[in-house]
């Protein structure tokens, strides 16, 4: 009998996969061509940002939500960021770096006529980052 309590993680000393980058991405899927119609490094490694790597991607917890107007958001990252994706190019429109990880899929909304997008920020210990109390809202622009 076998028995795992976990997962096992390939990381060297620092925490970071052993195998080549990128270490996450967010893409988009053309489902009319069955099709990948682009795909792009989602996260840094901030350690590895500081000595000029980039583009790494990170392990990933928490999905997307698209907006209208062409718009993806996405936290999901090791480095707490919050970021806003073209649809059609993938392209980084914006990017917000949260308190804590936002390990979460971010809801969209609209009061009025006007579009809200909304994440919780908590951290935690999957990608080992510090855990914390946030859900921060921002309006989108008209």
């Amino acid at each position: 009998m076998y028995l795992l309590n976990g997962y096992i993680r390939f990381i060297d000393e620092n925490g970071v996969p052993l195998f080549s980058p990128p270490w996450g991405s967010l893409a988009a899927v053309d489902l009319n061509e069955g099709s990948v119609k682009w795909k792009v490094p989602l996260g840094e490694y901030p350690e590895l940002a500081a000595q000029g790597i980039r583009d790494t991607g990170t392990r990933n917890f928490g999905g997307a939500a698209a907006a209208a107007g062409g718009v993806i958001f996405v936290g999901a990252t090791a480095d707490e960021k919050f970021r806003a994706f073209d649809t059609e190019t993938g392209e980084t429109l914006w990017e917000y770096q949260l308190p804590y990880g936002g390990y979460a899929t971010p809801s969209i909304y609209e009061i009025e006529g006007k579009q809200y997008v909304v994440i919780c920020a908590a951290g935690g210990r999957k990608v080992g980052t510090p855990s914390g109390d946030a859900i921060i809202a921002f309006a989108l622009p008209e």
